[in-house]
Formats: C-alpha cells, sequence, structure tokens
C-alpha cells in the first residue's frame, strides 16, 4: 500500500476504528509494542546496559559455556537502539564497549582469526563516522584513542589502520 492510499484509509477511519487499529496493532506486533513502551518509558540507560550485558557475555558466558565471540551481536543491538532513536552519546558508548570488550577478552585468550581483526576495525570505523555525524570528538576522543592504543599494545596487525581512521576522523 502507498503513503498515499495509507492516508486515504486513516482519513476514512473515525477515531473509534484508529484507536481499535492501534490496539491491534500493539498487541499483534512485538515492534510496535516496543515502540509505544520505549516512546512513554524510554529508560534509554537500562537499554543500553542490558544491551552491554549482552554483548559482555558473547566473550565472557556464564558458567563453563564457550564464548562465541559473534560481532553480529553487538551490531543488532546498536542498529536496534537507533532504530528506537536512543540519544546518541549512549549508541556511541555501546558502540565503543564492543571493541572494549574484545580487546578484554583478547588480552585473556589472544585470538589468531584474521576475520576478528578485520570485524574490530569495521566496528571501529563505523563508531567514527557516527561520532563524527553526531559532532562528538571531543567527548569520545579519548576512548577511541585508548582502544587505538590497547590495539598496539595487544599488537593487532591492523594497528595502522585505527591510526589512520582516527586521523581522518580529526581533519573532519
Amino acid at each position: 500500500m502507498s503513503k498515499t492510499k495509507f492516508k486515504k484509509f486513516v482519513n476514512a477511519c473515525d477515531k473509534d476504528e484508529l484507536r481499535e487499529q492501534l490496539l491491534d496493532l500493539y498487541l499483534r506486533f512485538k515492534d510496535v509494542k516496543e515502540f509505544y513502551d520505549f516512546s512513554f518509558n524510554p529508560n534509554e540507560e537500562k537499554r543500553v546496559e542490558e544491551a552491554k550485558l549482552k554483548i559482555a557475555r558473547e566473550y565472557f558466558p556464564e558458567g563453563k559455556r564457550r564464548p562465541k565471540k559473534r560481532r553480529s551481536v553487538a551490531q543488532k543491538h546498536i542498529e536496534h537502539l537507533k532504530k528506537l532513536e536512543v540519544e546518541a552519546s549512549q549508541i556511541i558508548d555501546l558502540m565503543l564497549y564492543n571493541i572494549e570488550i574484545a580487546q578484554a577478552y583478547n588480552e585473556e585468550k589472544p585470538i589468531v582469526q584474521e576475520a576478528f581483526y578485520k570485524s574490530m576495525l569495521s566496528s571501529f570505523r563505523k563508531a567514527l563516522v557516527f561520532i563524527d555525524q553526531q559532532f562528538l570528538k571531543q567527548e569520545f576522543l579519548p576512548r577511541v584513542e585508548k582502544i587505538r592504543k590497547t590495539a598496539a599494545d595487544q599488537h593487532w596487525y591492523n594497528v595502522e589502520g585505527f591510526q589512520l581512521s582516527i586521523e581522518t576522523l580529526l581533519k573532519n
């Protein structure tokens, strides 16, 4: 259905019909329910902390389970919070936390797969682009530099990519 047709449909409905439609959508679709729940009770910090916990468990699971180290889990949470329009600094905090927790894991158990390092560099670049778009360079530059330094201290093969990404950020 096109936007124009949808507008005509909405305009043709009376208030009671619209109320019924909204209630039906709220009850049927998890995304709609979550959108309205977030609209009326955003509690952004709680959502970010829950996401951080889930990301941390990817690297440091409870019990004797093996770490899965999936970057996709973090990306899913980041994109979800962007959709909900969580404050940009909270999203950036989560983006950087994702890399920091991976570095903490790598400190304990060095990872040999090249894909891990490529993935972390990709996440780092995405975070820097978002930081630049939100005009929050000064606020997050110390953490960004610390991530680069940790990558260098851990002898990541692509540490130059981290440095070049920071230099590009600072030029803008």
